[in-house]
């Protein structure tokens, strides 16, 4: 739990920046390229999630600062997020991989609580190489293929869903979205790694809009309006800990997920392998279904994306809840966020 707090938290640090602002920004940017800065730097926050990903870990632990900082760089060894490039030098790209990240993290963590006491004196000068050594190592050379080639199993699995007919596709594509976007694998990865595209993409980002919304009004109560709209503006995985800890607040996601997506796959909405994984954080989710072949920016298409992607998903979780709610299954309390 405390690593997938620290997960969590580090999602909303490192992610939300290019969420809220990068798509908008690149519309932009025909008549305002000096906004081309801004995009680069938030693109480059996102590629920072790994490191803060290990701080964060060890702050949950209750580490010193050189414990925590020797585990953040174990998590950034460890996440993929560099390749050595064959001409010098290291290669920075996307945000890694979140699951042996986080593996990653807990290794060092143990590493560093068990060998930690033993230094004493020494820790300052010997801790962040055992550390690196040791986790990281396990992480760079070990656990990450296995975990790569999990999450490319995994993307198969899912895009094997494109066989069925749009809208059952649609209703197991946008099911398993809407799960994996409140666990620790990311969305973007997949959809990336397996060249998601069409209505696959489209209706698994309306999963990610489900959990988005489904979430913001669960919490409602509890959480209050900004905080709320952390897991539609950024990530749903704040609330992982929340999911996962207690999987039956999952149940209203799921019911909205599979209805939402079935529409989805009935109206053939379509993405990219990036909007996949962003729901409607920085427009992204609509931006990719309208700009899709077959769309365009007519009255009707906007109509219809606004409905599918605010309306009817805002009406399908406050249903969604209620019925859960009524049944005993959830309640907002147990949706609460806390990052103090």
């Amino acid at each position: 739990m405390k690593v997938l707090n620290g997960i969590s938290i580090a999602v909303v640090v490192a992610l939300v920046p290019q969420a809220l602002l990068g798509e908008l920004l690149k519309a932009l940017l025909p008549i305002a390229p000096q906004l081309k800065t801004v995009i680069t730097l938030v693109a480059l926050s996102s590629s920072m999630l790994p490191i803060l990903i290990g701080v964060l870990v060890g702050m949950q632990f209750k580490l010193t600062p050189i414990q925590t900082a020797s585990v953040g760089i174990a998590a950034a060894l460890g996440s993929g997020v560099a390749t050595v490039d064959p001409d010098g030098g290291f290669h920075l790209q996307g945000t890694g991989l979140v699951i042996n990240t986080g593996i990653t993290a807990a290794l060092a963590v143990a590493v560093v609580l068990w060998v930690g006491p033993r230094l004493g004196n020494y820790t300052i000068l010997l801790l962040s190489t055992i550390v690196v050594i040791t986790a990281g190592t396990i992480g760079w050379v070990v656990t990450y293929p296995a975990v790569r080639a999990f999450s490319v199993w995994l993307g198969d699995v899912i895009n094997g869903a494109t066989g069925f007919q749009p809208i059952a596709m649609g209703a197991i594509l946008s099911l398993a979205f809407c799960l994996a976007i409140v666990s620790p694998i990311s969305t973007v990865g997949i959809a990336t790694a397996i060249y998601m595209s069409g209505v696959a993409a489209g209706t698994a980002n309306l999963g990610v809009v489900a959990a988005g919304f489904g979430l913001a009004i669960a919490g409602w109560k509890a959480n209050g309006m900004a905080t709320s709209l952390l897991p539609v503006l950024g990530s749903p995985k704040v609330h992982m800990a929340n999911i996962w800890g207690r999987p039956l607040n999952f149940l209203p996601l799921a019911l909205t997920s599979v209805i939402l997506g079935a529409i989805g796959g009935a109206l053939g909405i379509s993405g990219t392998p990036i909007s996949a994984g962003f729901g409607v954080s920085g427009l992204v989710g609509p931006l990719a279904a309208l700009n899709a072949e077959g769309w365009g920016w007519s009255a009707a298409n906007i109509a219809i994306i606004v409905a599918v992607f605010v309306i009817v998903p805002i009406a399908l979780s406050i249903a969604s809840f209620k019925l859960c709610s009524a049944l005993g299954l959830v309640r907002s309390e147990n949706y609460t966020l806390d990052f103090k």
